[in-house]
């Protein structure tokens, strides 16, 4: 057997060339869409991959804040006296090291204490009447303080509102 060439063959209907032509549309157009999911895909890899980067450390963060809570309790509740001074200074300094080097990563403490309560970063615990030359929905009270890394809460700040009229 002879081999036939590739050409167009002349007894092609005109409607097996619409035919042929609106297949090969549709294929360039699959292709186009397939090129850009491939571009969406690296945009958000990227992203992903900036987001892992910017906020990898959270979960540490997370586990570190009760310790951290547990050196401020101490600093807190200490009193002085029989030459422990130089143990409270250096929980003091530990304390300072530690927010000093979450600072640069990212992780700051909320500051709630006497501003408006959010609810995107606080969380109430309770409320309590209005004090004097406070006006209602006001934080009165920190229990807890929360930590925000970059823009997202690591843990909202617990709570005390005041509720009512002054």
């Amino acid at each position: 057997m002879a081999e036939q060439d590739e050409e167009p063959n002349q007894d092609d209907s005109p409607d097996q060339v619409t035919e042929s032509n609106s297949r090969i549309e549709d294929l360039e157009k699959e292709i186009q869409y397939a090129k850009a999911e491939i571009a969406n895909v690296q945009q958000r890899a990227a992203k992903d991959r900036s987001e892992a980067i910017r906020y990898g450390g959270a979960s540490l963060a997370r586990r570190l804040l009760p310790f951290l809570d547990g050196l401020g309790k101490a600093l807190e509740t200490f009193e002085p006296g029989e030459g422990n001074e130089s143990v409270f200074e250096g929980v003091r300094m530990t304390l300072e090291g530690i927010l000093a080097a979450l600072e640069m990563e990212g992780i700051v403490p909320i500051d709630a204490m006497k501003t408006p309560f959010d609810p995107t970063s606080m969380e109430a615990i309770a409320t309590v009447p209005c004090p004097e030359g406070i006006d209602s929905g006001m934080v009165v009270n920190v229990i807890e303080q929360g930590f925000r890394m970059h823009d997202r809460v690591l843990r909202p700040a617990r709570v005390v509102v005041s509720e009512g009229e002054s």
